[in-house]
């Protein structure tokens, strides 16, 4: 590879960085305090369960009904992964 081949594909890696980092921040700058949180088909607000919240532009909110102060938040791409991976069975614990 050439030199001004590597430092195209680095500026080009930084940007995509920066774009993801960016998207984060604004994830995390969102006031979500009026959200609809969701749980499991069949399951109960009182009982412990994984909510999550549909966000703007196809981003998530999760949180454990147990800590519903902690959330986390997804951009569509990363929850998109997620939802993929979850359902190939990549988190099916062994």
């Amino acid at each position: 590879m050439t030199d001004a081949h590597e430092s195209t594909t680095e500026s080009a890696a930084a940007a995509l960085a920066a774009e993801k980092e960016r998207q984060k921040d604004e994830l995390y700058a969102l006031d979500i305090s009026g959200v609809v949180w969701e749980g499991a088909p069949g399951t109960s607000p009182d009982e412990e369960r994984v909510e999550i919240a549909r966000l703007p532009e196809g981003a998530v909110a999760m949180r454990s009904s147990l800590d519903k102060d902690t959330v986390l938040r997804y951009t569509k791409a990363e929850w998109d992964a997620f939802v993929l991976g979850a359902r190939d069975g990549e988190f099916d614990l062994r």
